[in-house]
Order: structure tokens, then sequence, then C-alpha cells
């Protein structure tokens, strides 16, 4: 990753960010095998994971990839009037379809993530229950089609922490024939606890399933191989020197919408990228060290890409604040967006 001046200081030191990188790489990985893999000890390892994980907001969950399983997914960005988006974004929260939800455009937006069990839970809510909603202005609906960076691919490895025999050394053995992606019935306790805790050890999902040892390191050996499941490595990009976040929605013409997807998934500053249908066709979450790399970021966007045609407005909130649900509690934790998080409108379109 490029090194960009910036006033704001990094609390994470080389060997911090090569242990993160390490767990992007093998989530569940022993602190033993980590400390072979980057030569220091293992109770060097522990001890940074445990100052990660109070400082750094370090964390590893299970997540279900709908990509992999053919579930519906949308991102709604629901313009509300003011002092109601709270209100509006605590409820939307409850619904069981929610996998997470932000307050954006200085509390007049709420922005959340879907996935619908059924057709008709999301006609209930696109066609019945938002538009009903009297302080509701506007709503954007965009259908996420092709994911083209982020879910388990993570953005720690734009930093090159690790070399190739490292990450090779950390990477698990392949599963033979791990079957298609799926999640039955009886694979829902495992699940849950994962969900939970990512590095749950095999004697605690064990006991969470009812299964043995071997049976449950199998079949999460499955889970993962199949692309079912992929285990997330969450923290604050803060930590590591890079508070400020941006949404980006792009628009492209439909000859570069494949070709500017690629490209913005090889950029150091984006950690998400996805293809949509809706009002624009591309969806990009951009993170940097501040305005300023922001600002130089989009410049060079504009050079890279084919033909620039608009940025829309930036709109910076003084503070978000999203709620992120527990998919296993049905519980809400409250995640702080850091001063400076933006929403940004792109368009792009290819050479006459």
């Amino acid at each position: 990753m490029r090194q960009e001046s910036s006033t704001v200081q990094s609390r994470c030191d080389a060997l911090d960010v090569a242990v993160l990188s390490a767990l992007e790489v093998d989530a569940r990985a022993s602190f033993s095998r980590i400390g072979a893999v980057l030569g220091v000890s293992e109770q060097t390892v522990a001890r940074r994971y445990r100052r990660l994980c109070a400082e750094g907001g370090l964390r590893v969950v299970a997540v279900r990839d709908a990509e992999r399983l053919g579930q519906d997914q949308w991102m709604l960005r629901v313009r509300c009037a003011p002092d109601s988006a709270p209100v509006i974004a605590d409820a939307l929260a409850k619904r069981p379809d929610t996998h997470w939800i932000a307050l954006a455009s200085g509390g007049t937006e709420v922005v959340c993530g879907t996935r619908s069990h059924s057709p008709g839970d999301r006609d209930d809510l696109l066609l019945g229950r938002l538009p009903r909603t009297p302080s509701v202005v506007e709503i954007r609906a965009h259908q996420l089609l092709h994911r083209f960076f982020g879910g388990p691919t993570g953005w720690l490895r734009k930093f090159r922490a690790l070399t190739d025999d490292q990450i090779a050394a950390l990477r698990p053995g392949a599963e033979p024939d791990p079957g298609p992606a799926r999640i039955d019935p009886e694979d829902e306790p495992l699940v849950a606890a994962l969900e939970a805790d990512g590095r749950a050890t095999y004697p605690e999902l064990r006991r969470a399933t009812g299964r043995s040892e071997s049976a449950v390191r199998r079949r999460l050996a499955t889970l993962v191989a199949s692309g079912a499941l992929y285990l997330d490595v969450e923290y604050d990009p803060g930590h590591l020197g890079h508070p400020f976040s941006a949404a980006l929605w792009i628009t492209a013409a439909p000859a570069a919408l494949h070709a500017v997807g690629e490209a913005l998934a090889d950029h150091d500053e984006i950690a998400y990228c996805t293809a949509t249908a809706g009002p624009s066709n591309l969806m990009a979450t951009t993170v940097t060290r501040d305005s300023a790399h922001l600002y130089r970021y989009l410049s060079a966007l504009m050079m890279k890409t084919p033909t620039p045609a608009s940025i829309g407005p930036v709109a910076c909130p003084e503070r978000l604040v999203g709620v992120l649900l527990d998919p296993v509690l049905g519980a809400r934790r409250r995640c702080r967006r850091r001063p400076g998080d933006v929403l940004v409108d792109v368009a792009v379109r290819s050479p006459e």
C-alpha cells in the first residue's frame, strides 16, 4: 500500500498489521502457528491479539456468503425527514433480514443491507412498509449483483505485510471436493456459534452443537471450502491510521461496467466493490487517511477510469452512528463511525 502523507497516525506497528493480515489468511490459525510464520513467539502473538481486541475493535465472526448461497441482497438508501432517521433505523434493525445498518448524510439518510428470505419479505419492505412511512422522503434500492472485491477477500492484503511464502504457510489446506455452497438445517447451531465467535475452540463448538469435535472440524472445513461461510476479521481501520471512509455510488456505461469494477478492486483505497442494479450500477467503499487523501484518490480515479462525466456533492457528517446486528442473538451493538465519513456519487462513461 502506498504511504500517503497525513497528520493521522497509525496506532499499529508492522507486527500488528502482520498479525491482522495473518488472521485474514486463516482466521482460526493458532497463535503458535502465526508466531512461527512471523518469526515471533506464541506469547507475543497472543499479547498483540488481545491488545488489538481491546483497543482496535478486533473480532472474528463467521459470515454467510449470500452471493455464493444464491440469496437476494439489496442495499437501501432511505432519505428521511429531519430527526426521523434514528427511529426508522431502529425499526429496520429489528427486521430479521437486515444484516447491517447505519445513519448517513448528517442523520437524514439510513443506509442498510438486507438479505430477504423470500420475495414476499422483500416486496413487503420495498413496496409496502417503507413507502407508507410518512417521514420517508425517498427510497433508493440497489440490488447487489456481482462482488468485485470484499467479503472473503480482506482489505488488509493491500498492505502487503506478508510475503507469498508466509501466505502459503498460513493458508489452510484445500478441502477435497467440498461440494456446492449450502447450509443445511443441522448446520445452524454450528454456524450460530461461529457467528458469535469465529475463533471458538472445537470443544466449545462441540458443546454448542452436540456433535463430536472431529465432526465439527470436518463440517466447518467443508462450509468454508465450499464458500457457504467465510470468517471475517473485523477491526477499526482508524487504528491503522485510516479513519476516513466513504461510500461511492458509481454510474458507468454498461460497456465499461466490468472493466471499471475490476479496476476499482485493484485500488489500495477500495475495501469493497460490487456491481448493482438500480440508480447506479457500481458501489464501492473507500478507506483513506483523511479528506485530503480521499480528494487525491477521487482525482486519480477520474483520470484512471474511462472519460469521467461528473462527481456529485460530497456530504461530510459530523458523526454517524450505525447499528450492527448480532446475527445469532438478535442483539444490537452500536458502532460509531468517525467524523468525516462521506457518501459520494460518481458517474463514469466510456469513451465515445
